[in-house]
């Protein structure tokens, strides 16, 4: 599991309505072979042809039901259906995501060759996957809503190589089979003797997580609920600060409070998503996202790539 890699792909970054350098919304997180997407608005097939990424995808999570965050999946399973797809699709939702799929399926005037499964979630659900699990929090739009945070489970302490030759562990094939969590068995001065993980293993380190919010005012206590730290943090910041009005009036944030959401959680990284057409610079957003938070601010432009390394300290 240390050597999984952690990708995030920004296909589609605009706000409701699309822009001649922004799609709706979609965001790809590649974890090991896992693909998921995380809402997929109109043209999200197209993007992941521009970004090279394949249409390798193991699970879609929408947020909510807002046209611009789920529209692209009608014609993603068609794609996906066109080129011989045949392993089940789920569909991950707060409520409504029955009828949303039903109707994907009635609009699709073919027979879409693989299973599309609906599955609801409410705030708390966990989906597990090999490695890391993807946990849904309830987010404040003015309609049933969710965020999603991608974690990794615990990886193994450190490895004390000087510890166990002292303890007369040799180097070679016993070292991997304490570090996979097995106890072994060695004879030291005539004497068997058994050496366990907790003897040359330090504390666990926590893996990597991401947070999504999908559109939402600040909900900082229910991420930190949630997640100490994520690395990355993607917020809604559809206004910069002199919209403060109009981000509470229509249930979105703006970068300044995307920042100040960051700094409560403590992540590493805060990428702001969802800029609405009115600007054709996203300057201010950084300017105001640093205000209330000393990490690092990113606006990224559809198609960028951000890999996730494991922490120096961890």
């Amino acid at each position: 599991m240390s050597g999984e890699t952690l990708q995030v792909y920004f296909l589609g970054t605009a706000g409701a309505l699309p822009t001649p350098l922004r799609n709706p919304p979609c965001i790809m997180v590649r974890r090991g072979s896992d693909t998921l997407l995380f809402d997929c608005g109109e043209g999200a097939q197209q993007q992941m042809m521009r970004a090279r990424t394949g249409f390798v995808v193991d699970a879609i999570f929408v947020t909510h039901w807002h046209a611009d965050h789920f529209l692209g999946i009608a014609g993603l399973v068609q794609t996906l259906s066109f080129i011989g797809r045949e392993d089940p699709l789920p569909v991950y939702g707060p409520a409504w995501v029955q009828e949303a799929v039903s109707a994907i399926r009635s609009l699709s005037r073919f027979s879409v060759r693989f299973p599309l499964h609906a599955v609801q979630l409410s705030p708390g659900s966990c989906i597990p996957f090999s490695g890391y699990s993807v946990r849904a929090f309830a987010t404040d739009h003015g309609m049933e809503s969710l965020g999603y945070v991608l974690e990794e489970d615990p990886r193994p302490g450190r490895f004390d190589r000087e510890r166990a030759i002292a303890l007369g562990v040799p180097p070679g094939p016993l070292f991997g089979r304490i570090q996979r969590g097995e106890t072994v068995s060695i004879t030291r001065d005539g004497v068997p003797v058994d050496v366990g993980p907790e003897d040359v293993m330090g504390s666990p380190r926590p893996g990597r997580s991401v947070v999504y919010t999908g559109d939402t005012r600040p909900v900082p206590g229910r991420i930190a609920d949630l997640v100490a730290g994520p690395d990355l943090l993607i917020h809604d910041a559809t206004y910069d600060d002199q919209c403060r009005d109009r981000a509470r009036e229509v249930f979105h944030a703006t970068a300044g409070e995307a920042g100040e959401v960051a700094a409560a959680t403590n992540a590493r990284i805060l990428a702001l998503v969802h800029i609405s057409s009115r600007y054709t610079s996203t300057l201010g957003h950084i300017r105001d996202a640093e205000r209330g938070f000393s990490g690092t601010v990113i606006a990224p432009s559809d198609l960028e790539m951000l890999e996730l390394p494991f922490r120096d300290d961890s």
